[in-house]
């Protein structure tokens, strides 16, 4: 199973691209997709699942050129858009046998399968309730179930667990962490924690480009000794800012302790242990 996105430009207008020259292999596991606002996450997610065709260049899944035959991925995927819609009067097995027949699921093995996807997600006991009626994490479980429905190989998240609450978040990522043994399963959001705990490989987008695409601990390895902590007052904070790139702020004691990156800590900085996070926050700073 293997990816291949090649020299693919989105252009909105004379001056506007999504993405710009863009090339990136994937294969079979779980990719994590980092960047910024304004990125081209979503971009590149809407041409990989074909809702979106490029301006320029090719994505080739097993060597099919998907922006040619569309039905070669359709077929294959599942897809998890970031506002994800839901009819509210349908209950959830009302909904995910509808969305089936629009996949062109059916069989007697459709009704298990469904029930297992709903108590994989906790939903089982909601299921029969009208979706109008689920709060903003149930809606949001019952996308990632319709995304599961044709045991897809090409999975696509984008923002997934926009809603859920840290149990949920939890159990997302371990149903996720399964899937990627099988399949290529590609991951967008802007919380790191929900990519560095199962992403074989991250990818770092910035303003419609790749900055680098590698396994998590290479990724770290760029900003290796550069992670320091310290204690400042409040009044230092502004000037100490603007000269650091910042990872997290906390109070102590009136006084606050920061977690920062920088190639000239002050004396009194005690070095800390690198992580994504900090990877993230030096790379998209500094390029």
């Amino acid at each position: 199973m293997k990816l291949e996105i090649q020299n693919i430009s989105k252009k909105y207008n004379k001056e506007k691209f999504g993405l710009k020259d863009f090339s990136m292999t994937i294969e079979k596991g779980i990719l994590g997709l980092l960047g910024p606002n304004g990125a081209g996450k979503s971009t590149l997610l809407k041409m990989i699942a074909t809702v979106s065709n490029p301006t320029n260049g090719s994505i080739l899944l097993n060597k099919n050129n998907i922006t040619k035959d569309t039905n070669y991925m359709r077929k294959q995927l599942g897809f998890l858009p970031q506002n994800f819609g839901v009819y509210p009067n349908l209950n959830a097995y009302e909904f995910l046998e509808y969305m089936a027949a629009m996949k062109g699921i059916g069989g007697k093995n459709l009704k298990p399968r469904i029930t297992h996807l709903l108590e994989g997600l906790n939903l089982i006991d909601a299921a029969k309730k009208p979706i109008g009626s689920y709060s903003g994490g149930m809606k949001q479980r019952v996308g990632i179930a319709q995304t599961l429905l044709n045991n897809p190989n090409v999975l696509i998240f984008d923002e997934p667990t926009v809603g859920l609450d840290p149990e949920e978040r939890v159990r997302f990522r371990n149903l996720i962490s399964d899937l990627g043994n099988n399949c290529i399963v590609i991951l967008s959001s802007h919380i790191v924690s929900d990519i560095d705990t199962i992403a074989d490989e991250v990818a770092i987008l910035k303003n419609g480009s790749l900055l680098i695409k590698e396994h998590q601990e290479n990724i770290i390895k760029k900003v290796q000794n550069k992670v320091y902590e310290t204690k400042i007052k409040k009044e230092a904070y502004t000037a100490f800012k603007n000269s650091n790139i910042i990872v997290s702020t906390t109070r102590k004691n009136g006084d606050l302790v920061v977690r920062y990156i920088s190639e000239t800590p002050e004396i009194n900085a005690k070095k800390q242990q690198a992580n994504l996070e900090d990877a993230y926050l030096y790379l998209t700073k500094t390029n």
